[in-house]
């Protein structure tokens, strides 16, 4: 069974940084896809990154391309989401989600992936 456990949400000021980790273990297969999601209060679940596995790209959404950053270490089987710039409207819930790579669409909805961590808060103040 594959599990995800998400780290280093937290609060800070506009402008400020933080960096999310995403630990993954229960599998081994290397075409899983890993990405990040963020579901703010009132508001649908939207994709943030997502590492396309074996050479696919990066998706990166609109709302935090040149901000966000997203990584992987294959041999901790971790993800990383490195946020610069910070907004308010960047608060929310953010999750570390998982599948095949072969379900997961160039644009990738919620629905791609069965697997999902707790999730990890962020709150940015103005």
């Amino acid at each position: 069974q594959v599990q995800l456990v998400e780290s280093g949400g937290g609060s800070v000021q506009a402008g400020g940084s933080l960096r999310l980790s995403c630990a993954a273990s229960g599998y081994t297969n290397i075409r899983y896809c890993m990405g990040w999601f963020r579901q703010a209060p009132g508001k649908g679940r939207e994709g943030v990154a997502v590492i396309y596995t074996a050479g696919g790209g990066t998706y990166v959404a609109d709302s935090v391309k040149g901000r966000f950053t997203t990584s992987q270490d294959n041999a901790k089987k971790t993800l990383y989401l490195q946020m610069n710039s910070l907004k308010p409207e960047d608060t929310a819930m953010y999750y570390c989600a998982a599948d095949l790579c072969s379900l997961v669409r160039a644009v990738p909805a919620p629905s791609d992936f069965r697997y999902w961590g707790q999730g990890t808060q962020v709150s940015v103040s103005s």
